[in-house]
Formats: structure tokens, C-alpha cells, sequence
């Protein structure tokens, strides 16, 4: 393990669904780096996804507090969600500055989120507001764009993706063992994903 840093992982993302994968990744990345905590943030009008439907963020919410009930140090968070509007990491970076000040915070993204960084909304503040962390599978790259620098932590190679989820519960095929059991009875009671829905 790493020297103890403390802090905020902040690990934004649609989790549409959330699934044993982001969970692992965030208990993962706490350990590596001797978080305080890792925030998974639910983003409300998430920009990257406009070309698609995303479930209601209410829902999404939901399923991300079930997925971490119990998971030491990894918490839900409603911030992007209670903010509404589109929903940009600065932002949250702000929010959280405001109410930790002085806490060291690291946004956390995957080997393939990234090469994108420069992308992001005021991407330059970002940069200087907190240290990233790219979560890279055993092997992988995990390249960063020009002057980006990052702590890099493997996690273990699970094969599971939010959209496969989706296609596999429209299709009626079964999600038990790649999302967490609570998160597989909301998905049910609230009738996601469901063909036609």
C-alpha cells in the first residue's frame, strides 16, 4: 500500500447501471492511495452521454447508494445530482473545496476516460484543482493527454460493462454476479432497462 495521502477520490460517472466493476475500482483505488474516502458521483445530465437516453438520475442514485451499502470508505454522492443541470467535474471540484477545504482531492477515471481529459470542461482547472488517478486494468497503457500527469493503480480485469447490463436485461438474460444483489432487486422493482422502457 502507499503511504497514506488522505483524501477524496472523486469518482464521477453516469452508473447506468452501477456494477461490481466501479464498486471494486473505488475500494481499489482507496486502498492503493490511503483515501479517506471515494466519493462515487452520480452525474445528473451527464454531457458525455447525449447520445443517448440515461435512465432518471433519481434512479441512478438510488442504485449506486445500494451498490456501496456497507463497502468501507466508498460513498454514494448526490452533490451533481442536488445541483442539477448538466453536471462538470470543476464543478464538483468546487463544491467539494467549499465544503472540505483543505482535503486533498483526486479525480478518479479509467485507462480509457484518460486520453479525454482535455476534453472535460475547463479542463485546465481540473488539472490544478486535484490529482487524477487512472484506474488501468493489469497491461494497459492508460495514456494521458500533453501535460497531464497521474498516479496510476491496476485493478483487476472485470469484464463488465454499464451497456452490456442494459442489453442483457432488455433481453431478459440475467445480471446476478456482475451487479451487486441490491442493485439487481431495484433494477427489477423499478422495471430498468426492461424492453420497450
Amino acid at each position: 500500500m502507499a503511504e497514506r495521502s488522505g483524501g477524496i477520490g472523486v469518482f464521477g460517472g453516469t452508473f447506468d447501471p452501477p456494477h461490481v466493476g466501479h464498486v471494486a475500482m473505488a475500494a481499489d483505488v482507496r486502498w492503493a492511495l490511503g483515501l479517506d474516502e471515494v466519493l462515487l458521483v452520480v452525474a445528473n445530465v451527464p454531457w458525455q452521454k447525449a447520445h443517448r437516453v440515461v435512465s432518471p438520475a433519481v434512479d441512478r442514485l438510488a442504485m449506486v447508494e445500494a451498490a456501496v451499502a456497507g463497502v468501507p470508505g466508498v460513498e454514494a454522492s448526490a452533490l451533481e445530482v442536488e445541483r442539477g443541470g448538466p453536471s462538470y467535474t470543476i464543478d464538483t471540484l468546487d463544491e467539494l473545496g467549499r465544503r472540505h477545504p483543505g482535503a486533498p482531492l483526486h479525480v478518479v477515471v479509467g485507462a480509457d476516460a484518460a486520453a479525454l481529459l482535455d476534453t472535460w470542461e475547463r479542463a485546465a482547472e481540473v488539472r490544478a484543482r486535484a490529482s487524477v488517478v487512472v484506474v488501468r486494468r493489469p497491461g494497459s497503457a492508460g495514456a494521458l493527454p500533453p501535460g497531464w500527469e497521474a498516479t496510476h493503480v491496476e485493478a483487476p480485469l472485470l469484464d463488465v460493462s454499464s451497456s452490456d447490463l442494459r442489453a442483457r436485461v432488455a433481453e431478459g438474460r440475467p445480471i446476478d454476479g456482475l451487479v451487486p444483489a441490491p442493485v439487481v432487486a431495484l433494477i427489477r422493482d423499478r422495471g430498468l432497462y426492461a424492453a420497450g422502457g
